[in-house]
């Protein structure tokens, strides 16, 4: 098994299903975002509020350069941030790392999902509806490029999206693996 690296938008369940998955293969495991703030000593929030998106769309670039280019958490579980995948390199260096599922989730179930949230999650400023009804549309085609596989997760359960991650991992899924560009 390679590496498995999990997009979507923010409140897709991401870092709950990323988690969970490493824990039952017993692979490490990795969110793209904790692992930027563990390196700049500052959450996210912080970071764009202080140095700006662009610098940290920079340290996500860095960061899935180096784990394409290099041998960090090989064969584990990956959780990218909402955003990473805006820039085209960022989807090359994810395909480069390994298997790429995106976790779609309704506009709907994203918005019951976040709201509350927008404290710690500075792309959601100006509203939870706003936003997700604003960005999912520009991010969705940037996420099903970058994917090997397209897992909608609309009335499941962790359980359920585990499961089938599994499947993923194991070969076994009966979703189409998407042809790379």
């Amino acid at each position: 098994m390679s590496r498995i690296i999990l997009e979507g938008f923010m409140g897709a369940g991401k870092s709950a299903c990323g988690r969970t998955l490493s824990k039952e293969l017993l692979l490490p495991y990795m969110d793209t975002d904790r692992e930027i703030e563990k390196r700049e000593k500052k959450k996210v929030s912080a970071i764009f509020e202080e140095f700006g998106e662009e610098y940290f769309r920079k340290a996500e670039t860095a960061l899935m350069k180096e784990l394409a280019e290099g041998s960090k958490c090989h064969n584990g579980v990956i959780s990218v941030g909402g955003g990473l995948p805006i820039r085209e390199e960022n989807r090359y260096w994810m395909q480069k790392a390994g298997i790429v599922v995106y976790l779609k989730l309704s506009p709907e179930l994203l918005i019951n999902r976040l709201e509350g949230t927008e404290w710690r999650r500075p792309m959601l400023k100006g509203g939870v509806r706003e936003k997700v009804e604003s960005l999912l549309p520009v991010r969705e085609p940037m996420y099903i490029e970058a994917a090997d596989y397209v897992l909608d997760t609309d009335g499941m359960d962790i359980v359920g999206v585990v499961n089938q991650l599994k499947l993923i991992c194991h070969g076994r899924s009966s979703l189409p693996r998407r042809e790379r560009a």
